[in-house]
């Protein structure tokens, strides 16, 4: 099964926010140029761990509720940015400028736990909420214009009430991701 911890998006106004910078980065592909994170999977992964045989994934859903201590905090989505870089993108993104100490906090908590069933994962922890993968041509002064127009806006803010573990299905028309197990904060 293949897994990941993440935080949902919990205000309506932000989610809605993110996908207008989605839609205007969409814009700007050259048949099909880049593929969006559908409305529904928009989420900031907190700690993605790969493929679990099914005897261990109540093992790592175990891992989740070592969480449950930390009390609810709020995050700003604010920023935009690509990785690698805007030069080279390959995913487009949304930033965290309020509360990534605490997802920070959540994921340094679980990485012990989540260690033995999860992918190694060297890359500094960069909350972020993808919403678009670059897979082929683009506009690139499209792009640019768009990602200077979202550079410094604000997408909004909302209080993180729980964690939760995913599935994800990969299918020809995009992933399926399915809860597997959430745990409120304090």
């Amino acid at each position: 099964m293949r897994l990941f911890v993440a935080v949902e998006i919990e205000d309506p106004a932000t989610l809605t926010n993110i996908i207008k910078f989605r839609d205007n980065v969409l814009a700007c592909s050259n048949n099909r140029g880049f593929k969006s994170v559908e409305d529904e999977n928009l989420h900031i992964t907190i700690r993605f761990i790969g493929e679990v045989p099914d005897p261990y994934v109540k093992e790592v859903s175990k891992c989740l509720e070592k969480v449950s201590d930390i009390p609810k905090f709020n995050i700003r989505m604010k920023g935009v940015g690509a990785f690698p870089n805007i030069g080279r993108p390959r995913v487009i993104w949304v930033g965290v400028s309020e509360g990534a100490k605490y997802l920070k906090k959540i994921r340094d908590i679980l990485e012990p736990c989540l260690r033995s069933y999860a992918k190694p994962d060297h890359a500094e922890f960069h909350p972020h909420i993808t919403v678009a993968r670059v897979k082929g041509r683009f506009d690139r002064t499209c792009l640019a214009n768009v990602m200077h127009t979202f550079e410094d806006f604000d997408f909004g803010s909302f209080t993180v009430t729980k964690v939760v573990l995913k599935r994800s299905i990969l299918r020809p028309q995009g992933p399926l991701y399915i809860d597997v197990k959430s745990v409120n904060l304090k």
